[in-house]
């Protein structure tokens, strides 16, 4: 990847980096590391306030991550205004900067783009899923998200989508053309069970494991339903904390209580992250709507064998190296729980070749080469 004259990128839209508070800051902190390493100059424009699980994972605040210049931009920290004003201002910033190129990640966001556009900036878009979707929002934040996926279609200069599916809807929709440049994975190093034995009781092989924001289209209300109906000695670890979503994590917790085996361990990251990947029997992802997702990435690249739903979103990246069941359906789903905790050499052979088929398949070094061959081309246009 060549860095061609060091183009000037500017990227909002993302909480802040560096973080996993969700996966488009993954994504974000993986392109823009990258960018820099091969020339480019970067600047991400990260939101103010605390972290999304509360102010104790609050990091201390930098001006610059790995050559990645950060720029905190005011934000109102209440629920539907932080990432609306947020990308207000981002937006403003970046149309009177000395940019090449602005890129917005996520759909809300993109309710700014028309701003830089205004100024002549060259401006790309990243649909990290259909958000207006997403049963957290309300019908006027919902507006708004569609709002932002309308002004993508009609100022954006090239749209970057992460699956098939979003870009069929693209093309159905509105019969715009977009770019498909899916997420990447790195080869982790797996850990032995150390922290989560110490803090959770946790030993390999010992529990199934759910990591992800704790939303309600992640269909965690399946797994817990469906795991309650079977008998079998292993623990449940749903990890991860809430966003914006406090009342279904108050759900979720109702919906275990009573059964031991239902852990929540809250916001992870760090070694317990690697150690929960490293040491579970099997991953489980029950998703009614994705975009692409990363959690699943990361379980794969540890090896592990997963179960998920059957939305292509899903289902394209496990193919048939892993298991599958049909969305929504909790008598489905316990019964591939069943099968796969009843059949260990199941789950092994997926296990054996899920490391290498993943990070074969997905790699951040070629999405970021594609995407940087975007900005190369819509500058040169």
């Amino acid at each position: 990847m060549a860095g061609e004259g060091k183009l000037n990128i500017a990227m909002l839209g993302h909480k802040r980096i560096p973080s996993r508070e969700g996966g488009i800051e993954i994504v974000v902190e993986e392109l823009a590391t990258r960018l820099v390493e091969h020339g480019y100059c970067v600047t991400c424009y990260n939101r103010n306030g605390h972290h999304i699980c509360g102010k104790e994972y609050d990091t201390k605040k930098r001006k610059n991550y790995k050559g990645v210049r950060l720029k905190a931009v005011f934000t109102v920290n209440i629920k539907g205004f932080a990432a609306m004003t947020a990308s207000l201002f981002g937006a403003i910033s970046t149309a009177f900067g000395n940019y090449d190129v602005v890129h917005f990640h996520a759909e809300g966001p993109c309710a700014m783009l028309w701003l830089p556009k205004l100024f002549g900036k060259r401006c790309i878009a990243t649909i990290h899923g259909l958000d207006h979707q997403r049963a957290k929002w309300g019908k006027l934040a919902s507006a708004y998200i569609m709002f932002g996926e309308k002004c993508a279609v009609k100022y954006a200069d090239e749209i970057i989508v992460l699956s098939k599916g979003i870009q069929n809807y693209f093309k159905n929709t509105y019969g715009r053309k977009t770019r498909f440049i899916p997420n990447g994975v790195s080869r982790p190093e797996v850990r032995k069970a150390e922290k989560i034995t110490e803090k959770y009781g946790l030993k390999k092989d010992q529990y199934i494991l759910f990591l992800g924001r704790l939303v309600p289209e992640k269909g965690i209300q399946y797994l817990i339903n469906a795991f309650r109906e079977i008998n079998i000695d292993k623990k449940l670890v749903i990890a991860g904390g809430s966003s914006d979503t406090d009342v279904f994590l108050d759900q979720l917790k109702e919906l275990a209580r009573g059964d031991d085996r239902i852990i929540f361990t809250g916001f992870i990251q760090g070694q317990i992250l690697e150690e929960l990947y490293s040491n579970a029997y099997l991953y489980v992802l029950p998703s009614d709507l994705e975009g692409m997702p990363l959690s699943l990435l990361e379980a794969m690249s540890y090896g592990n064998c997963c179960l998920v739903s059957d939305i292509e979103e899903c289902a394209s990246v496990v193919e048939n190296h892993g298991m599958v069941f049909k969305k929504g359906d909790v008598e489905d789903l316990k019964e591939k729980l069943k099968t796969a905790c009843e059949t260990k050499s199941l789950v092994q052979k997926y296990r054996e070749k899920a490391s290498d088929y993943i990070c074969k398949k997905y790699s951040w070094d070629i999405t970021a080469e594609k995407t940087a061959e975007l900005y190369r081309e819509i500058n040169y246009r």
